[in-house]
């Protein structure tokens, strides 16, 4: 079986983030508006994605539209990583079920890459730690 070609179209690394826990970070310098990659996982049903994420702290879950989501807990690729902030430099996007990372802006080498979550399953309980300026506070 041949092996699935690398959905990563720029190098990215994880590492310790200062927003919380590990992060995703450009490990080569990224063009304003260029897509990132991608990140692959679990098709399932948006239900089990739901019964999954309860009373969970950390999910690597991405709803793709009102009857699949992708689970991404098992996935090797970097972008899983990618934490929340209320001022991101990147964008998630959902095209064809594919979950797609796009740089707002230049990215430089080192510097970790963020997307606004938007609506979460932690319903406004989790506190937000991205530290911009004008954080809304929660997540």
């Amino acid at each position: 079986m041949a092996t699935p070609a690398n959905p990563q179209k720029f190098a990215v690394a994880t590492g310790p983030s200062a927003i919380d826990g590990t992060g995703a970070f450009a490990a080569e310098a990224v063009p304003a508006r260029r897509k990132i990659g991608e990140i692959r996982g679990e098709s399932i049903s948006v239900r089990e994605a739901r019964r999954r994420a309860k009373g969970q702290q950390r999910i690597m879950l991405i709803e793709v539209s009102d009857k699949r989501a992708i689970d991404a807990s098992q996935s090797t690729d970097p972008l899983r990583f990618t934490n929340h902030s209320c001022q991101p430099n990147a964008v998630l996007r959902i095209r064809q079920g594919r979950v797609e990372f796009y740089a707002m802006r230049a990215l430089a080498s080192g510097e970790e890459i963020t997307v606004n979550y938007g609506e979460t399953h932690h319903e406004g309980r989790l506190t937000c730690r991205c530290g911009a300026a004008g954080c809304v506070g929660k997540l």
